[in-house]
């Protein structure tokens, strides 16, 4: 597996390949950065030419991340890392080039998208639908049938009561209970999450 970002963020999707008993992890990075552990950073490969293995890009920016995978859609093939401590229902879904941190918890009929993070000890239930690029922060819960829009960010320890609607490229801060809709762009904060700001992305 190509792990693409050698992030502290990389660091723990390292250990989930290795959790994974992947034996043939390589680290790529387009800044000079210095090995992980016994894993030698290398430059990516330009785009356009062919991968050597499988790709997870491990940024935790998701329109980072979304530039990546869209630099590289043509010749990349986009594996996921699931940590052996994380439990997926085996009716969920889960995109290629998501994550699933240890602790985290996806329940029957989520569905996540692609290029997603279910960060640590992170709680999806039922029904819920995640679009692209979304990231689920550590401790973070949304109860069942919440739909949360492409490339939004819940915060740490956030938690969504069932049936809230959040739309895309959104931020949800730390510790924000949200009780009611939230637009697309929309940063939400405080307990119940209030919009201070929105801003086109």
């Amino acid at each position: 597996m190509i792990l693409y970002g050698a992030s502290g963020h990389g660091k723990v999707i390292l250990e989930i390949l290795e959790s994974m008993n992947d034996t043939d992890i390589r680290v790529w990075d387009d800044a000079d950065k210095p090995d992980m552990w016994q894993y030698p950073v290398e430059k990516p490969v330009a785009p356009g030419e062919p991968l050597p293995g499988k790709m997870v890009i491990s940024i935790g920016v998701n329109a980072t991340r979304r530039k990546v995978a869209e630099r590289f859609k043509t010749t990349a093939e986009f594996g996921t890392a699931i940590h052996t401590d994380a439990y997926i229902s085996k009716r969920a879904t889960v995109g290629e080039g998501t994550v699933v941190m240890a602790g985290a918890r996806v329940n029957p009929d989520a569905q996540i998208g692609r290029h997603c993070i279910i960060n640590t000890c992170a709680s999806i239930d039922h029904d819920c639908v995640l679009e692209d690029y979304v990231h689920i922060s550590p401790n973070a819960t949304l109860s069942g049938d919440v739909q949360v829009g492409e490339g939004t960010h819940i915060g740490t320890g956030a938690s969504v009561i069932q049936g809230i609607r959040i739309g895309k490229w959104c931020t949800i801060g730390a510790g924000a209970a949200v009780i009611k809709d939230i637009p697309d762009y929309a940063t939400a904060v405080g307990c119940p999450a209030k919009v201070i700001k929105t801003k086109q992305q």
